[in-house]
Formats: C-alpha cells, sequence, structure tokens
C-alpha cells in the first residue's frame, strides 16, 4: 500500500536513515541544528540527526526541539485548549485556519505531543517543496505532497489519491492529519473554508455510501490557530495590494522560503490553538436537510468556518484594527492607550500611509473580528 501512495506519502521508517545522510550536510539543517542544539558541537549535532532511525524519532527529538526553541525565542505565551477531549486511541481530521507555511501544523505537533496524543501528517503544496532537501524534509516531517498546477484530469487522479491517502492514514493507520481549510495561506485574516477542499475528502466514498456519511467517518475536527502579531505580516501586503487593484501578482523565487525562516524567526506575541470536537451530529443534520451535494458541502463549510470563528482567540491588536479600520471606537475597551499605540506604530512601520496597503494591513487584523462578532 505504501508503493502505492509513494507519489505523495512521507517517508516510511526505513527511508530515514538514507534520508538524513542526504541533507545532515545542507547549511539550512545544520542552521536548524545549531538553533534547536546551541551548547552541541557540529559534530555532536550530526550525530544526533542521524540517531534517528524513524520518522518518529526524527519529529520528537529533532523537530519538536526546533519548535520549542522557537516558542522560547519568538512567542510571548503559548496557549492551547480542546486538546482534553481528544483520545488517544483515535485518528483526526484537524480542518485549520492557515496562517504560517511551517509554524502552524509544528506548533499543533507539539501541543499534540504535550497532550500524549500523536503528532499528524499534513498536507503540503509542492510549490514549497522545489528543492530537494526540502521535499526530503518535509517528507521526514510527515508531510504529504499536494502536487499544485496539474492539468484537470491529472488533477481529478491526484485529488482521489490524497482522499484515499487521508482515509488510509485516518483508518489504517490510525494517524491524525491536517489540512488547511483552503488553498494557501489566508492572507487577509478572513478565514473561509473552501467546498473544494471537503469536496477532494469525498472523492474516495465507496459505492453505497454518501459523501457526507464518508466525511463524518473522517473525524473532522475544526481547529484555530490565533497569533497576536502575524511576523509575516509586511510579507503579505504586495499579494494583497495586487489582488486589490486587480493585478496578477507574481512571487519572487525566493518569497517562500523567506516567509518559511520569517515565520519562524520573527516575533508573534501570544500565540492560541483551539481544537474543537469532532463535526458528528452537525454531519448528519446537513445530510438530512440538503439533498444536492453541493449544498451539503457549502453547509459544511459554512458549519466549519463557524466553529474556526468561533474558536479563534481575539488579542488587542485586533480591536485596534477593526476600530482604525472603521473609524470607530467601539471597541475601545478591549485594549489601552500603549496597545493602541504600539499596534500603530507596527502599522506605520510595515505599510505606507495613506496607501492601500495600510487598509490591508488593518483588514489583516481586523476581518477575525468581524468574522467572531458578526458572523459575516
Amino acid at each position: 500500500m505504501e508503493d502505492y501512495f509513494k507519489s505523495i506519502r512521507p517517508f516510511t521508517d526505513n527511508e530515514v536513515p538514507e534520508a538524513l545522510r542526504q541533507i545532515k550536510d545542507n547549511p539550512l539543517i545544520q542552521a536548524m541544528l545549531a538553533y534547536a542544539f546551541p551548547d552541541d558541537t557540529p559534530q555532536q549535532r550530526t550525530d544526533r540527526l542521524l540517531a534517528c532511525h524513524k520518522v518518529s524519532d526524527f519529529q520528537v527529538d529533532i523537530m519538536v526541539r526546533v519548535v520549542e526553541k522557537a516558542i522560547e525565542k519568538t512567542i510571548a505565551e503559548f496557549t492551547c485548549e480542546g486538546f482534553e477531549h481528544l483520545t488517544p486511541d483515535k485518528a483526526y481530521l484537524f480542518i485549520s485556519n492557515h496562517r504560517d507555511i511551517i509554524l502552524d501544523t509544528s506548533l499543533l505537533n507539539v501541543a499534540l505531543h504535550k497532550n500524549g496524543l500523536a503528532m499528524t501528517a499534513s498536507a503540503m503544496g509542492d510549490n514549497l517543496l522545489r528543492k530537494k532537501y526540502l521535499k526530503i524534509l518535509a517528507m521526514l516531517n510527515r508531510n504529504i505532497i499536494i502536487y499544485r498546477s496539474l492539468p484537470p484530469r491529472e488533477a481529478l487522479e491526484h485529488s482521489k489519491l490524497v482522499s484515499e491517502y487521508i482515509h488510509y492514514c485516518i483508518h489504517q493507520q490510525g494517524r491524525s492529519v491536517w489540512l488547511a481549510q483552503r488553498e494557501g495561506r489566508t492572507k487577509n485574516g478572513d478565514d473561509r473554508t473552501q467546498q473544494g477542499v471537503l469536496k477532494m475528502l469525498s472523492l474516495n466514498a465507496p459505492e453505497g455510501k454518501s459523501p457526507l456519511q464518508y466525511l463524518k467517518e473522517l473525524n473532522i475536527v475544526p481547529m484555530s490557530i490565533s497569533y497576536e502579531f502575524d511576523p509575516t505580516d509586511a510579507m503579505k501586503l504586495p499579494a494583497l495590494v495586487a489582488q486589490h487593484k486587480g493585478e496578477t501578482y507574481v512571487k519572487t523565487q525566493k518569497e517562500d522560503f523567506e516567509n518559511i525562516i520569517q515565520g519562524l524567526i520573527g516575533q508573534k506575541g501570544r500565540v492560541h490553538i483551539s481544537v474543537g470536537q469532532p463535526l458528528k451530529n452537525q454531519i448528519d443534520v446537513i445530510e438530512q436537510k440538503h439533498q444536492h451535494l453541493n449544498k451539503q458541502l457549502q453547509a459544511l463549510a459554512e458549519t466549519l468556518d463557524e466553529a474556526i470563528h468561533k474558536q479563534y482567540q481575539l488579542f488587542p491588536a485586533n480591536y485596534v484594527a477593526y476600530d482604525l479600520l472603521h473609524n470607530t471606537s467601539i471597541y475601545k475597551e478591549c485594549y489601552t492607550e500603549k496597545e493602541f499605540r504600539q499596534f500603530e506604530r507596527r502599522m506605520n512601520n510595515r505599510s505606507t500611509s495613506g496607501d492601500i496597503s495600510q487598509a490591508k494591513f488593518l483588514e489583516m487584523y481586523a476581518n477575525p473580528v468581524k468574522n467572531k462578532t458578526n458572523g459575516n
């Protein structure tokens, strides 16, 4: 079965030693090890890496340490909720809002590990894995590779394979999976589930089983990750401004890589992860209420959005942004004068005054307030 999924699956345990030998001298890997283990000599770091014989060794002994160092150095407070409702002998499909290329799933995995739960496999676009060492790193870290920009027929076959693999992870391997609610990160803070993601997940439904009952079997759990400050906020602005002007935005070659590094080392303030409970009854209600699959998937997307918005933790910066964007003071009780000035300074440093970029910057932080309080 592993060979059947070879084009998209992470490494199996027996492939780990050779993969590590291939990347051990790479400058990024060496920098990552130096970041996580500053007191080790270079040789000790390499020995530590090569001592990993299984994927779980790499995730626990290397990646958890890297992420814990990032938490220590760049996060003022890391909090979690909802994990007590998950059971170790069950696998889940976490459908989540998406802010940071690497950290969203890495922080989830640290939270799962600390709560005695197995770490997830997670979907990642192949656009981030053009360099061989990045692809190896992703496959060591249990990433499922999603191929973008395929011709329609191939895209459908690939989607079916991904759908099948996610079901295989959850039901055959007992391995939870993380999936973003939409393709790519949400740059403007307006978190919305793409129906296409749910359609993809349902493609593997066997004959005789409705797509909704098949989705119910995946134990879908809504997840929210909230960053007080997005360290890549300024880097997201050019794409948002281009979109506003109706222009095509073309990424630079190094853009994704720079976002990964900035996401890892940039200051984030407080970060909160909230996981809900599996959408079981809600799926039954949706299926009874709607006849057509498109309507069912639309209703499921809206149910996910409602949960993700509700679970999102708002910070003073979000309320300040909302008040500044709408030229109001309705949330003035939610922040201090100092917090107001700090956010204003951040906005002025990262966007151009009087330009559309300032409005886009504010929207990025204000949209979660709109979604959580108005349900719009």
